[in-house]
């Protein structure tokens, strides 16, 4: 070993480096503590410098994991190495973690995508979490993205990495706040939660087990992921887990381990330690997705595993507990026997039968206490079960409230003992109920008058039973007769039940009997506080003396305390659920252990009260009870206005709704009403065009819609009048019958005179009526006259009509004008394809035109930029020359000062320029002058 750490540190060679890391590996499992103290330094080295080859990083990653690792070979493990193995791997780990940088280090190498060098660092990583979590997991948050470097292990492809990356991430989040916020803020519920779908849910392996266990680490006692966990719509895809089919025979040991840790996770969301508004939000969201139901249907169905059971009974407990919608829901369920039974009529079933195992009757307790807790509906309906005008007759069916009794007064003390608390928590905080209960009578045997409940229960107690029994009574009394002075007075009623518990809290008794006593002098404490007095024997003063004379109020005050000393009760207080290890420890109920609280500094104050303070208190009790009494009534009232309020929003919810349907129908047809008048004011057009067109007396008539509508108007009027016409024939017809029968009548007379006068009557009766038929046929001559002159207007109507009509084209006319047209439209096209052809032509000739100009355009570009090159040339040879002007300028120059240097006179051009002027200026003059 010292050779192969020598060759690590000073070899130049890689290959060599290399070589002598792989020794040190194989030799780390068998001498672990030889090479742990002599290579570790030399292995960090090599961490922190061969970052190139990774090979030699996985063997020195290999090589510390299997120092620091606990995790030996089977055949290594023997009964004396665990504890020094395991001080070993930690003395290990702090020398490694002593340097931050190492674990910094090893951060940077797991992020390297190389599966030999990301899976052993990854292994090393949880190794030291493993070792020493706390300190490391400070490196870790202190680091920079740190967390976020290790949750990237989630996504990685290679299944073993991801694998270990869960693990890695437990060992991280234990514990730790903070870092489970993180890792939950890096979206590792979405992922743990693919990972779960992809492996099958309860179905599948390990990696299920794993992934559950890592989300308990990041919600348990941790708020704010559980908050963000139910706002993330996580709930929601939980139900799936639950979806257990109906052959449940064979389950895996796997699959029960899986759907265990998945129910505890549910158990995790809801419960009773959470914030209450938390919980509660978590409990609706669990009803509302349906994973409620599924818990239930798993509780109903048959074939499932004791502990899966037992747990998923637990789980539902919490789901409804202190939710009323949730409590209601479970009411209803149904257990799918025949006739079918409430799932509470069957779970209780079990609760009393001795032969069903401890848990599960533990765990329905726990059920049937959350149903009921903060559950007033519900606590009615059982006691309800036990009153007798609702106990069914027939007996077909068995309720709650009798299968509680039963259990009360059975053998079974462990039965005794939870049917009481069940009676309990039916009474707790509900003192009408405490009322309604004491109407309850028993049939104890034939013959015998029936006896109430609660001397049924006295008489249990004094028999001296078993301590279980007579402690779960003791509990029920307690609770029944707290706050409820009716059944403080019934209780006191029975002569032997004070001296009984006298005499129970006098005797000096064993430690089994100590707690008995405690309670005893708690009943009997309960019946003092809450006496109103109605018993003369009874009184408050009176029951104080009694204590006084028979126990002692100082020893009454340290039996009272027994109650909260003992050990049992502090273990009940902790948390609501029962758990208990064996039958023997079940004594106390945690709901009870409330109330023992609450009670024992009262009773102690009423115990040394006087009876003056009595009286105030009395006093100040009536007026607090008044005061609530006018509060309730408020209430009452604030409560049926809101119901108003909320009936009178939704049926202007629903007025809102139709109104804005009906306006929405009325849009609708008032654009259909608009369509129809655009259309009918298009085909009126139309109409008076086609009429224009086809008809030639135009002038004379036009069709459109009110004309129409007058022939309908006199069709109309015909039709009157043909039925006038029809009536006066029938009236013209009765009078000529009438006339014939005057005419044929023989008439006798009696006397000349009297036939003359007859004959005279008759005479102008006839005229008369000649008269009047005279009259009617020349009105049906002027009716007939008239009926036939509007049937010849009507058929003329008919003519026009149809003359219009632009779909009636049978007549010659309209046939004449079509032919017409169509001589015209043909002339008319050929006009036009005579001047389309003239058009095409003159386009060829122009496009010619058009090709030629194109073409001398191209030539002329072409000499336009041969030109361009010719000036730009003949520029270029401008500036050479200007170039070289100005150099012989500048030699000149040089070559002037050079001779004047010399001392030979040279003149300036400036002076040869000014003397040429001068010379020019006098010959001018000169020439003027001549």
């Amino acid at each position: 070993i010292q050779k192969l750490c020598d060759r690590v540190a000073s070899s130049t060679l890689l290959d060599d480096r290399r070589d002598a890391v792989r020794a040190l590996k194989s030799l780390s499992k068998k001498y672990r503590l030889e090479v742990g103290i002599q290579a570790m330094e030399h292995l960090i080295h090599v961490l922190q410098t061969d970052r190139s080859d990774s090979e030699i990083i996985g063997y020195a990653l290999d090589t510390l994991y299997n120092i620091i690792s606990n995790d030996l070979e089977e055949e290594e493990q023997e009964e004396n190495l665990p504890k020094q193995v395991d001080d070993l791997g930690s003395q290990f780990t702090e020398i490694f973690i002593k340097q931050q940088e190492n674990v910094t280090l090893l951060l940077t190498l797991v992020e390297e995508f190389d599966f030999h060098v990301r899976w052993p660092g990854v292994k090393l990583l949880t190794s030291l979490l493993k070792q020493q979590g706390p300190q490391v997991q400070q490196i870790i948050l202190v680091s920079p993205m740190g967390v976020s470097r290790l949750m990237d292990l989630l996504a990685d492809s290679r299944e073993v990495i991801r694998n270990d990356g869960v693990l890695l991430l437990q060992q991280l989040t234990k514990s730790n706040a903070a870092i489970q916020k993180i890792v939950a803020f890096e979206n590792a519920f979405e992922r743990l939660l693919d990972i779960i779908t992809e492996e099958g849910n309860s179905d599948g392996g390990i990696v299920v087990e794993d992934c559950l266990l890592l989300l308990q680490n990041l919600l348990k006692n941790n708020n704010s992921n559980q908050n963000f966990f139910k706002e993330g719509s996580y709930i929601q895809r939980m139900k799936p887990w639950f979806e257990v089919g109906d052959d449940n025979c064979g389950w895996s040991a796997q699959k029960v381990t899986n759907l265990h840790l998945m129910l505890q996770l549910v158990r995790v969301l809801v419960s009773p330690t959470n914030p209450p508004g938390a919980t509660s939000s978590c409990q609706k969201a669990m009803f509302h997705c349906g994973l409620l139901q599924q818990l239930c249907t798993i509780l109903m169905a048959t074939g499932v595993p004791a502990d899966i059971l037992t747990e998923t009974i637990n789980t539902v407990s919490e789901v409804i507990r202190g939710c009323q919608m949730n409590q209601d829901y479970f009411a209803s369920v149904n257990a799918p026997s025949n006739p079918p039974r409430p799932a509470i009529v069957v779970l209780l079933m079990s609760m009393v039968n001795e032969r069903q195992p401890f848990v599960l009757r533990c765990a329905v307790l726990y059920c049937f206490q959350c149903f009921l807790y903060k559950n007033q509906k519900g606590q009615g309906e059982i006691v309800s079960t036990l009153l007798p005008s609702t106990i069914d007759a027939t007996g077909n069916s068995v309720s709650a409230g009798q299968l509680l009794c039963g259990g009360l007064f059975s053998t079974d003390s462990l039965s005794n003992w939870c049917a009481a608390v069940a009676l309990a928590h039916a009474l707790q905080e509900n003192a009408t109920l405490k009322e309604q209960l004491l109407r309850v009578q028993l049939a104890t045997s034939i013959g015998n008058p029936p006896v109430s409940l609660l001397q049924q229960c006295t008489n249990i107690l004094s028999q001296g039973s078993k301590v279980q029994t007579r402690v779960g009574l003791l509990m029920l009394l307690c609770t029944w007769l707290s706050n409820c002075s009716i059944a403080v007075t019934h209780f006191l009623h029975n002569p032997a039940n004070i001296p009984f518990l006298t005499g129970q809290i006098a005797e000096n008794l064993g430690e089994e009997e100590q707690l008995v006593q405690g309670l005893c002098a708690l009943l009997l404490g309960i019946s003092i506080y809450y006496n109103d007095n109605s018993l003369e024997n009874y009184r408050k003063e009176k029951l104080k003396q009694l204590i006084e004379k028979r126990i002692g109020r100082e020893n009454f005050i340290e039996k009272l305390g027994f109650i909260s000393k003992h050990e049992l009760y502090s273990r009940a207080a902790q948390k609501p659920q029962p758990s208990f290890s064996s039958p023997d420890h079940m004594m106390f109920d945690h709901e009870f252990t409330k109330l023992v609280k609450e009670l024992e500094g009262v009773i102690s104050k009423a115990i040394y009260k006087s009876s003056e303070e009595d009286k105030k208190e009395e006093e100040v009790k009536k007026t607090l009870e008044q005061h609530d009494n006018i509060v309730t009534h408020y209430k009452k009232v604030i409560r049926e206005q809101d119901q108003e309020l909320e009936d009178l929003k939704q049926r202007i919810n629903t007025l809102t709704s139709q109104n804005e349907q009906l306006q929405a129908t009325v849009t609708q047809q008032m654009s259909q009403i608009q369509q129809h008048k655009d259309q009918y004011n298009l085909l009126k057009i139309q109409l008076g065009k086609d009429t224009q067109h086809h008809n030639s007396h135009g002038d004379t008539f036009q069709m459109n819609g009110i004309q129409m509508e007058d022939v309908s108007k006199l069709r109309e009027e015909l039709e009157e009048w043909k039925s006038k016409h029809e009536v006066l024939e029938g009236q013209l017809r009765e009078k000529d019958s009438v006339i014939e029968k005057l005419r044929s009548s023989p008439l006798e007379m009696g006397t000349t005179e009297q036939s003359s006068q007859t004959n005279k009557s008759g005479g102008l009766e006839h005229s008369e009526l000649q008269k009047e038929l005279e009259m009617l046929r020349s009105q049906i001559q002027l009716q007939s006259a008239e009926i036939s002159k509007l049937q010849m207007e009507n058929q003329k109507l008919q003519v026009m009509t149809a003359t219009a009509d632009p779909v009636s084209g049978d007549s010659g006319a309209t046939a004449a004008n079509n032919s017409e047209l169509q001589g015209r439209l043909e002339q008319e096209i050929k006009q036009l394809k005579s001047e389309v052809k003239a058009l095409s032509e003159e386009k060829e000739s122009l496009k010619q035109h058009l090709d030629s100009s194109s073409s001398t355009v191209a030539i002329l570009q072409d000499e336009k930029s041969r030109l361009q090159q010719e000036v730009a040339e003949s520029k270029k040879e401008q500036d050479d020359l200007l170039v070289l002007l100005a150099d012989q300028d500048q030699k000149l120059s040089a070559l002037k000062i050079k001779l004047k240097d010399l001392g030979v006179p040279v003149e300036d051009e400036d002076d040869i320029e000014s003397g040429d002027q001068g010379g020019e200026d006098e010959d001018g003059d000169e020439e003027e002058q001549d």
